[in-house]
């Protein structure tokens, strides 16, 4: 009896599991197909599950408009470096607070949470940006949003989590904190500093507003700000055609534009995510303790 209401059950899970996927994957399905179809196919009302041909004429008239390429790799240097700064400043601001011992925790934190909530405004971070000479450079996107107090609560809590014990033996053997953190701590931590990385790179990777305010350089454009110009000066009512340059006589819907502007936009961080999951769901501190 027992056994056909688990069945019973599975069946049920299941079957709503699939369905949700479905729906979830749809849309992305959709517009991927939508970004290679041709504009005959983009106009036909229904459910296009397949293109009945393969073209990348949306793809070729994206990437001429502007220095796209040159955006592709300021917006990789941007996630990249910003990315590693971010967690590397979590880091090591997230294990002192985890520290009992740490003199003043208790309002170093306060203060913390004081910034979390409270900021002075675009104008006072554009004179900052302004008066530390970083008008018009990549850093510009990456320095003012180095530190994030949300990443370095999280990470703490996460660290105070750990047993004690590890650190204890550690300090007996003559470790200092540079080593704890290094060697037992980061390694312990990976589940929660790979998911504060990919929130990091997810946020480097689509802004745009501080791109738009502090860079005025051609060549130092990031990929946002230019799918942004693009979608800017698309009317959404409008389903004129569009022609690229280097296309020839190739007709394109915009639909099929913005289809394959929004696939250049997040392909990258689809790619990641999947390496990134495992590690959301690890329980690393099994087995790290013996007896």
């Amino acid at each position: 009896m027992n056994s056909r209401k688990f069945s019973l059950f599975d069946f049920f899970n299941i079957t709503f599991i699939t369905l949700f996927s479905i729906v979830v994957l749809y849309p992305f399905w959709q517009t991927l197909v939508l970004s290679f179809s041709d504009a005959e196919q983009a106009s036909n009302l229904g459910l296009n599950l397949w293109p009945e041909q393969w073209v990348t004429s949306a793809y070729e008239f994206i990437f001429s408009y502007g220095d796209i390429g040159v955006a592709y790799l300021n917006t990789i240097f941007r996630t990249v470096v910003g990315t590693a700064l971010i967690v590397t400043l979590t880091v090591l601001a997230a294990y002192p607070l985890s520290r009992k011992d740490l003199p003043y925790r208790n309002t170093i934190t306060i203060l913390f949470l004081i910034a979390m909530f409270f900021s002075g405004g675009m104008i006072p971070d554009y004179l900052l940006v302004k008066n530390l000479g970083l008008l018009d450079s990549r850093f510009a996107l990456i320095i003012p949003t180095a530190v994030n107090v949300f990443y370095i609560i999280i990470m703490r809590n996460y660290f105070m989590t750990i047993d004690k014990g590890i650190e204890e033996s550690a300090v007996m053997d003559g470790a200092n904190h540079l080593t704890i953190l290094m060697k037992i701590i980061v390694p312990l931590s990976k589940p929660v500093i790979v998911t504060i990385a990919l929130w990091a790179a997810v946020f480097h990777w689509n802004e745009w507003f501080h791109a738009m305010i502090y860079i005025q350089d051609d060549s130092k454009v990031v990929l946002q700000t230019i799918v942004r110009d693009m979608l800017v000066d698309v009317n959404p009512s409008q389903e004129a055609q569009v022609s690229g340059a280097g296309m020839g006589d190739t007709q394109l819907l915009l639909s099929n534009v913005r289809a394959a502007t929004v696939m250049v936009s997040i392909g990258p961080i689809v790619l990641v995510y999947p390496f990134a999951q495992k590690y959301f769901i690890r329980g690393i501190m099994i087995g790290s303790l013996k007896g």
